[in-house]
């Protein structure tokens, strides 16, 4: 708020102490107070006398201009209509443009007095002749001719003293751009190249304009080939690790050998614990050599679906305690490992892929029955083979996963089956 105060403050003060600008056919700007003018004259008080100038020499009367930089690195150059300490009202060559003050970064007063040397000159010739040739004036006002070395023109004064980029103006407001940010320019009318200009671009001065060396510019580099932009599939390469993480389900062919429990003596078949497991696993692979082959750890936890069924133990048989004896019993599958997975097709919408890994299983089922209660273990080496398809969104592999689980069950599970299919579906990511 103080900053756009102190902007306010010193662009009042800049406008109370600027001088008019007379600009006249040929050129020449004069700078000074207007004491009078008519019809036909205009009276101007310049720092080095007052000269009468006949109204047929002046192209206009400048209003004072102002350059506008902007905290972007922009800029806006135009008359100042109106202002505040919040907002400043600019008319450009482009239309009225409305600034916040906190955009200002900021202001300087445009100084057409560029050619000082040349405007003295012209002063003291106009008094002299004015003085001495009064026929003369009389012809400088029907012909429009002046006799005088003129100081810069306005269009080249313009072109020298606002160098910066101008800013985006859309609905009367100012664009807040970065300096990254690329400027769409004004429009203007075309210019020949400087004598500098031409030198360092290799042409011939007063012989190309800077429209036309631009868009020679723009059409040579549009006929160069431009590289395209590669979607994350073609970039695949770039990736060196995964991590994924599995929900799925594996039916689950348990057989449990009670022969040698209480109450189940002599009984040769085994009782059946078949049901269907929900399994949660996750591997973290990384990339082998650039290839696309990936290897790393893999963990993966399962239930066992709870089964009922009578209980034979004698000790349960009192109906006075165990009207209906029953033995019920559940468990946990741990699995730890290593897992591998090879892509077939990895920069396709549709990447296929093998997978496999080989671990260690533990498994712990839970026997209660109504007087006795144990539990149960299975360990030893396992290990998987199968396929599975992903397709990426955005940052996001989204896949299905099918395997044949392999293990040997040992002790009173060992006539239990040694395989079994895990279904999955997965989210993973490569980075």
């Amino acid at each position: 708020m103080k900053r756009s105060i102190a902007l306010f403050t010193a662009l009042l003060t800049a406008a109370a102490l600027q001088a008019e600008s007379i600009k006249l056919k040929d050129g020449t700007i004069l700078s000074g107070s207007i004491l009078s003018q008519t019809q036909y004259t205009l009276n101007l008080a310049t720092s080095y006398g007052t000269v009468t100038l006949n109204q047929k020499e002046i192209e206009q009367i400048l209003p004072d201009k102002h350059r506008i930089l902007l905290k972007g690195g922009t800029q806006l150059v135009g008359v100042i209509l109106d202002l505040d300490e919040f907002n400043l009202k600019l008319q450009t060559d482009n239309g009225v443009v409305n600034i916040d003050m906190p955009q200002i970064a900021n202001i300087e007063v445009y100084d057409y007095d560029q050619g000082e040397k040349q405007q003295q000159q012209y002063v003291e010739q106009k008094i002299e002749t004015a003085a001495q040739a009064a026929q003369k004036q009389q012809q400088i006002a029907q012909t429009g001719t002046v006799e005088a070395a003129g100081g810069l023109s306005f269009d080249s004064d313009i072109d020298k003293v606002f160098d910066a980029q101008n800013a985006t103006v859309v609905g009367g407001r100012v664009v807040t751009q970065t300096p990254t940010q690329p400027v769409t320019p004004t429009a203007q009318a075309p210019k020949m190249l400087s004598d500098e200009e031409a030198f360092l671009k290799g042409v011939k001065s007063g012989t190309v304009t800077q429209q036309e060396f631009a868009a020679a510019a723009k059409t040579e580099l549009a006929s160069k080939k431009q590289p395209k932009k590669e979607s994350p599939l073609k970039n695949e390469k770039n990736f060196n690790k995964y991590l994924a993480i599995q929900l799925g389900a594996m039916p689950l062919d348990l057989q449990l050998n009670v022969s040698k429990l209480p109450g189940f003596e002599g009984q040769t078949e085994p009782k059946d614990l078949s049901g269907t497991s929900v399994v949660v696993a996750g591997k973290f692979l990384w990339r082998v050599m650039d290839s696309n082959f990936w290897l790393g750890p893999t963990l993966s936890i399962a239930n066992i679906d709870g089964v009922d069924f009578p209980d034979l133990d004698p000790n349960a048989a009192d109906p006075s305690h165990y009207p209906n004896p029953t033995v019920k019993t559940s468990g946990q599958i741990f699995n730890i490992g290593v897992a591998a997975n090879y892509y077939i097709n990895p920069q396709h919408r549709f990447a296929f892929y093998l997978t496999g890994n080989a671990g260690y299983e533990m498994l712990s089922l839970n026997y209660r029955g109504e007087v006795e209660s144990r539990s149960f273990k299975s360990n030893g080496i396992s290990a998987s083979a199968g396929a599975g398809v992903e397709t990426r969104i955005d940052d996001l592999l989204l896949g299905l996963e099918v395997r044949q689980q392999f293990v040997t069950r040992n002790d009173e599970l060992e006539d239990s089956a040694t395989s079994n299919t895990v279904f999955s579906a997965q989210a993973s990511w490569k980075f």
